[in-house]
């Protein structure tokens, strides 16, 4: 039986003081969905993935530096973070966002400026 999971997406993970919380929504061989919360101040620090992944951004604010540039991000905001780029995380405030990836071949990611 496939589990059923519903509700308001912010609160399937909680806040922890100094901490970075996970909780894995979907799990297969073709992408990931995990959610994140992070306290004031915590982070994830830089690293690379092959795959692009999204970033939707649920509660708060932080600043995602993709390949040694700065993006503020803050709720109701998405960026796309793409394959094999050096990214991390800093949460300015409370911050929690819905991280989707998907492993596949790396196709073009459309740029804001692009379009």
């Amino acid at each position: 039986m496939v589990e059923l999971l519903k509700g308001k997406t912010s609160d399937l993970v909680d806040y922890q003081k100094g901490a970075v919380v996970s909780r894995t929504l979907i799990d297969k061989k073709e992408g990931t969905v995990t959610i994140f919360s992070l306290d004031k101040g915590q982070g994830i620090s830089e690293h690379t993935t092959p795959y692009d992944a999204m970033v939707q951004v649920l509660d708060g604010k932080a600043v995602i530096t993709i390949s040694g540039i700065d993006h503020e991000i803050e709720k109701d905001e998405m960026i796309i973070m793409p394959a094999d780029e050096p990214h991390s995380l800093k949460a300015v405030e409370r911050f929690k966002m819905l991280l989707t990836m998907i492993r596949a071949n790396r196709t073009d990611v459309v740029r804001k400026d692009e379009t």
